[in-house]
């Protein structure tokens, strides 16, 4: 795959002065505040519609007997049977939906689509930055970056080439890439991808006179 890519990048720059870089990663995150926070909530909000269905120590296996002591102190002992059974009730909860919340298919639908557009959106300009792609001579590097968790692709364009070319013409990459990914082939939704970015470079950036590969034609897999 890495080789395929790779000459699929030297195949479209060598149409324009651009500068193409591919990323694909397994994941950007590991959603753990995301669980964090539906156990969280979930905790705190179950046992209260609980407490109308008569919820009592009883529902706790150990925390009540069958016998009733006739003492003024049993009320004593019954409030402090009930606010133990809570507080257990409370954190049997939150342990099952941290860990329910916790397998990949689930963690991905119960965590907000823009969230993980956000995040997935960071890591591809960290990538960006990491790998030079805004310290171009012409600023014309271009970043190819997949998420395989989170289903989400993303291209970044540098200054000189978002100055020059509409937001738009970036949606056919996006898709091919992103039906690549789907089938179970990402080599060749990268290469069909590529193909489609060197078009546009090609349109906008020919090649310099002095054209050279300032950026590794190559696939970096996180």
């Amino acid at each position: 795959m890495h080789q395929r890519i790779a000459s699929a990048i030297a195949e479209a720059e060598a149409r324009t002065s651009g500068e193409i870089f591919c990323v694909m990663a397994s994941e950007v995150s590991s959603y753990r505040d995301i669980s964090l926070a539906w156990a969280a909530a979930a905790a705190l909000i179950v046992p209260l519609i609980l407490i109308p269905l008569g919820m009592d120590p009883s529902w706790v296996p150990g925390m009540s007997d069958a016998w009733q002591a006739a003492h003024l102190a049993f009320s004593d002992v019954a409030i402090a049977q009930t606010l133990s059974a809570y507080a257990l009730i409370q954190a049997a909860i939150f342990v099952i939906v941290f860990l329910v919340t916790s397998i990949p298919g689930v963690r991905r639908r119960v965590t907000p689509r823009s969230l993980r557009q956000d995040r997935v959106r960071r890591a591809a300009m960290q990538q960006f930055l990491a790998h030079g792609l805004h310290v171009t001579e012409a600023r014309t590097g271009v970043l190819l970056f997949a998420c395989l968790a989170d289903h989400q692709v993303e291209v970044i364009a540098d200054v000189g080439i978002h100055s020059r070319v509409e937001a738009d013409a970036w949606v056919s990459p996006v898709q091919v890439l992103a039906r690549g990914l789907k089938d179970g082939d990402p080599a060749g939704g990268f290469e069909a991808a590529i193909a489609l970015c060197g078009d546009l470079l090609a349109t906008h950036f020919p090649p310099a006179a002095l054209d050279r590969n300032e950026i590794e034609n190559k696939l970096i897999v996180m």
